[in-house]
């Protein structure tokens, strides 16, 4: 078994500097390569960028023994399009059921992803769960996450059509990856619509292992002065060895993450290993 997870950013609101032969691309979005008992490609970002960084990096996506998408939105979904068709039958893709809604943001503009699910269980090996779910010994599909604290999920301005209807979205589909090591819990996250404490504290009832290692992804703070504190506050009191928040953390955030535990910003064309 690989003790060492290795985790590459394949897409992110910024890249990391290149040189002449080796430009990454950035975009809105996320996607992640993670290598460790099975090689996980965790979302894909809204485009082909995911597939430029990687070959940058000398990964090919098509080795992914797992897709693993965050949540239905287009930003973290559609890249999909990009996937190569002969390698697809092959890939298993884990994605909550609840990916499939008619999603729009507040202006009523479709939000979802590209992909209904009659086709992506055409095109790939489509497995759905609320549960979580072990991808491996070690490495867990989290599933739909219990909204416990009252500073995180409280509002939104997304809604979703049903028969006409229309219903605030809360994104009940949002999860993350948690993989166990000897040091703790990493977990991987895509947007943290559903709260990034939120999700650290399941992660931790769905392992049942306490000790948290690293912590990275999007985390979702954007203009909420109220949660950002007790983020950081949450942060303080259950203290975290690494944190990497990423897409969908606006500079002040990132900004106040610095000052608190002097945080290193990952961007797309970075990699990191996590040895245990």
């Amino acid at each position: 078994m690989n003790r060492e997870i290795k985790v590459s950013i394949l897409c992110e609101d910024q890249a990391k500097m290149g040189f002449r032969d080796k430009i990454f691309l950035a975009q809105h979005g996320l996607s992640i390569f993670v290598e460790a008992d099975r090689r996980i490609l965790f979302d894909t970002g809204a485009t082909d960028v995911f597939i430029h960084n990687a070959g940058l990096l000398g990964i090919d996506v098509c080795t992914a023994d797992w897709i693993v998408l965050s949540h239905g939105h287009w930003d973290h979904a559609d890249g999909l399009r990009a996937f190569p068709e002969e390698s697809v039958a092959k890939v298993k893709l884990i994605v909550h059921p609840n990916a499939f809604v008619d999603r729009r943001n507040a202006s009523g503009r479709y939000n979802g992803m590209f992909y209904s699910r009659k086709t992506m269980a055409r095109r790939f090996d489509l497995v759905l769960s609320k549960e979580p779910c072990r991808l491996t010994d070690r490495i867990y599909f989290l599933g739909e996450i219990p909204r416990i604290n009252d500073f995180e999920a409280q509002k939104t301005e997304f809604f979703y059509l049903n028969e006409g209807d229309k219903f605030p979205d809360f994104i009940l589909d949002d999860t993350a990856l948690a993989i166990e090591t000897q040091k703790g819990l990493v977990i991987i996250t895509g947007c943290s619509h559903a709260g990034i404490c939120n999700i650290v504290e399941y992660a931790r009832q769905a392992t049942h292992q306490s000790k948290v290692f690293a912590v990275m992804g999007g985390f979702h703070l954007l203009g909420d002065r109220v949660q950002l504190l007790k983020t950081i506050e949450y942060f303080k009191q259950n203290p975290v060895d690494h944190l990497y928040p990423m897409h969908c953390t606006d500079l002040a955030s990132l900004s106040e993450f610095h000052r608190a535990f002097g945080i290193q910003k990952l961007c797309a064309g970075d990699t990191i290993i996590f040895r245990s």
